[in-house]
Parts: C-alpha cells; structure tokens; sequence
C-alpha cells in the first residue's frame, strides 16, 4: 500500500463526500471542512433569501443557497447515483425519474453514513487560507476558522470541492447602469 496522505477536502457536498469516501478507501487520513452546520452543499434548502441579489454589498448576509423549493434533478435517478451506490426507488415506493432536492439530500446524508464520512467533517469551519508550506515542500498549510477560533493545519495534500453557485456571475456590459 502507498504511504498515508494527510488530505484536506474543503466542502461536504457531493464532489466533497466523493473525494473524501475513496481517500478514505485509499487509507489517507481525511479531514473535511464545511462552513455550514449540515453537509450536502448546493441541495440544502435555505428559503431565505439575500437582500442583495447581485452581491454588490460587501456587508450584506451571505445567503448560501442556490435552489428553490420545488426543484428537482434534471437528471434521471438512474445517473444521480454512484456505480457501486445507486440512487434507488425509496422505501416508500418513490417513482419520480427526476428526485426532488429533499431526496437528493437524503441520499447523500446517507451515503456519508453509510462510508463513515460525518465523523470526518467538521462543521461550522470556514476555510480561509490555503497556502504551500514552501517551494521544496509538498506540504500545505490550511487555515481555518470556527466562530471565533482559528487554526492553522498542514496537510499533504488539498481537495478544492467549495462549488461555484454561492456568488451570482454579472456580465460588465460597457455603458450599462
């Protein structure tokens, strides 16, 4: 067996829980940073909603959800699974081709129950810097934050999986106000 990674894996959502689920099966000791209190990523549901919907106010409450109530998969169950995890017909029967955001959340809470993932993330821990130790190192130095406490943590090896729907993207039209 290869030598054991020390390995930071920033986000708990679908691409977090997969990276850490098969380093964990490489026998690398894991760590995962979420800066929410559940894990899931994009298919948690917040209703609230941001006051600046454009993001032009630096001080504004950041609102980290990028889905609405009724929304469903826009792929078929079939694809949404793992090969060796499928996204099965639940216990009660469920049909729908295209699972709303609610059982996509529970299949993933389950996936990191069943692969011993929960125990490696750590909640409410925003990462704020990621940054090598050195040229000559293959080490990396991650600093982290939780309430009030920061810590600094160097790891082999980093895992980026933060997702790209939290900021809107706004084009810069040239004389547009």
């Amino acid at each position: 067996m290869a030598e054991s990674l020390k390995v930071a894996v920033i986000g708990a959502g679908v691409a977090g829980l997969a990276s850490a689920r098969e380093l964990k099966r490489e026998g690398h000791r894991v760590v995962v940073y979420e800066k929410s209190d559940q894990l899931g990523g994009t298919w948690v549901y917040d209703p609230r909603v941001e006051s600046d919907p454009l993001s032009r106010d630096p001080n504004r409450e950041i609102v980290h959800g990028s889905l609405y109530f009724s929304l469903c998969t826009n792929l078929p169950r079939q694809l949404m699974g793992f090969s060796d995890y499928p996204f099965e017909i639940k216990k009660n029967g469920e049909l729908k081709t295209f699972p709303g955001h609610e059982e996509v959340l529970t299949f993933l809470n389950e996936f990191a129950r069943d692969f011993g993932l929960v125990e490696l993330i750590r909640f409410n821990t925003e990462v704020v810097r990621v940054e090598r130790v050195d040229s000559r190192n293959d080490q990396w130095m991650v600093e982290s934050r939780m309430n009030e406490l920061s810590l600094e943590e160097a790891f082999d090896a980093v895992v980026v999986c933060n997702g790209h729907h939290t900021q809107p993207r706004i084009a810069d039209i040239p004389d547009s106000k």
